[in-house]
């Protein structure tokens, strides 16, 4: 929220600059006038609010005002006298359907491309990165569960450079053993081997994976229809039970 909070002080400049008091906005609807003033953001819907003039702008997850009688953005949440917080409703709105959107996604995410840990009753589907420190505090906490089977997607999104501990992991005869060693923090071996064209391609569709369900960070894990995000390992030991 605060580099989208961020973004949009710096777009409204841009806006403010780029038209005339208002003038401008009056003259086109609500809907035209925001995504005119804010070309830079994929804006998903704009409705009235329940303040006369101001207008409710939905991003992503995200909520926001717009003021177009005087070409005004507003970044906050607005609350009732009675203490309802109207804008923090709006946002769990929002959240509730991302996650339900994501979990129909999750469905058609085929896991016999995952790297299977374990063979437990109980599944987990996870999308780590080999060289993330939080991936492996969540990685350590799991190893000894012997009640779980985990599908992992292999997703470097912050540390690009990992990409060569994810060919080994996805190229090893013991994917599981390789998986341990590098999430272990074990050097990668020494090797003048070029990676097939068929592990480079499943690496590609791992991280593909990760986009198609709206991943940005790791780890990320899919537990009992629930999304767990960071190595929260209370949460997750909590939805194994």
């Amino acid at each position: 929220m605060k580099n989208l909070t961020i973004a949009l002080g710096a777009l409204a400049m841009l806006a403010l600059s780029s038209m005339s008091a208002g003038a401008a906005s009056l003259a086109l609807k609500p809907e035209e006038a925001v995504r005119k003033a804010l070309p830079q953001l994929k804006i998903d819907s704009v409705a009235e609010s329940q303040i006369k003039g101001l207008y409710e702008v939905v991003t992503g997850n995200n909520v926001f005002y717009f003021y177009p009688e005087k070409d005004l953005l507003v970044v906050g949440d607005i609350y009732s006298v009675a203490g309802q917080n109207i804008t923090g409703e709006k946002k769990r709105e929002l959240k509730a359907k991302a996650q339900q959107q994501t979990l129909a996604k999750l469905n058609d995410i085929p896991l016999e491309k995952a790297v299977k840990i374990g063979d437990g009753a109980k599944k987990v589907i996870e999308f780590t990165d080999p060289d993330c420190p939080y991936c492996r505090r969540a990685s350590e906490g799991l190893k000894s569960r012997t009640d779980v089977t985990r599908y992992v997607f292999l997703t470097p999104l912050a540390h690009p450079n990992a990409i060569n501990k994810v060919y080994y992991i996805l190229n090893a005869k013991d994917r599981e053993k390789a998986y341990h060693e590098m999430m272990e923090g074990k050097p990668l071996p020494a090797s003048t081997e070029e990676y097939s064209k068929e592990i480079k391609d499943l690496a590609a569709q791992h991280m593909e994976f990760a986009r198609t369900l709206g991943i940005d960070g790791t780890p990320s894990f899919f537990i009992n229809g629930q999304q767990v995000v960071g190595a929260d390992m209370e949460k997750i030991n909590n939805l194994l039970k």
